[in-house]
């Protein structure tokens, strides 16, 4: 199975996966689920749960699906190895939507690394509250305001600094076609300010998840771990 994918737009490859959000009772957690656009870096989808299971998983999926019209559209669907990933419910449900899968390969750590890079992210926010969530309604609260602010004014760094939602919507492509408009008129008014070029403000065109190895010079476009 194929886990080296391309995207040149938006919902052509998605990755996901779950990580632990703490409770104030030891041992007690509640569950993020997460689906992220590589192209955009948007959170398409996300649920909090009380528990990982792949049914709950299937109903996530099913969601975005409708909400981004993209069913029978062979969106790839990349994921670790873990028990709900690999559900025969979540596969018979991706089946059906028109999904491919893909999986981490066995013993790689960083296979899924836009999932990472967005799960840290959350914890790393400055409000992240580091004692736990006082209850389920309050995780679910918070995670909806953490997207709202991640997808629509998060200036992230891979897209050239705007947002997922701009970049998801092909909005990138003017606001940065003025910010070089910006820089070059700074330069033709000040040119001693430069040694070279401005910086590059062409949007990446293309994103790979897990790329094969290639020469330095065409290096393809992929995730870093900030987010």
């Amino acid at each position: 199975m194929l886990t080296t994918h391309k995207a040149t737009g938006p919902n052509q490859v998605w990755t996901w996966d779950v990580t632990y959000l703490n409770t104030p009772v030891r041992g007690l957690y509640y569950y993020l689920y997460m689906v992220i656009d590589i192209y955009s870096r948007k959170i398409v989808g996300w649920e909090v749960h009380e528990t990982e299971t792949g049914e709950l998983a299937a109903e996530l999926i099913t969601r975005v699906v409708l909400a981004e019209a993209c069913r029978d559209k062979a969106v790839v669907l990349h994921a670790d190895n873990g028990g709900p990933q690999r559900s025969s419910t979540l596969r018979s449900t991706l089946d059906a939507l028109g999904l491919r899968s893909s999986f981490s390969r066995p013993r790689v750590s960083n296979d899924n690394a836009f999932s990472e890079a967005a799960f840290r992210t959350t914890k790393y926010r400055r409000d992240f509250p580091v004692d736990g969530f006082a209850d389920l309604a309050t995780a679910r609260e918070w995670v909806l305001g953490f997207v709202a602010w991640y997808n629509g004014e998060h200036c992230h760094s891979s897209i050239k600094f705007v947002s997922p939602n701009e970049r998801h919507a092909g909005r990138d492509i003017e606001k940065l076609a003025a910010r070089e408009r910006v820089y070059e008129a700074a330069k033709r008014r000040n040119p001693s300010r430069w040694s070279g070029s401005t910086r590059n403000w062409k949007a990446p065109t293309v994103v790979w998840l897990n790329p094969e190895r290639t020469p330095a010079a065409s290096k393809p476009e992929t995730c870093r771990k900030a987010a």
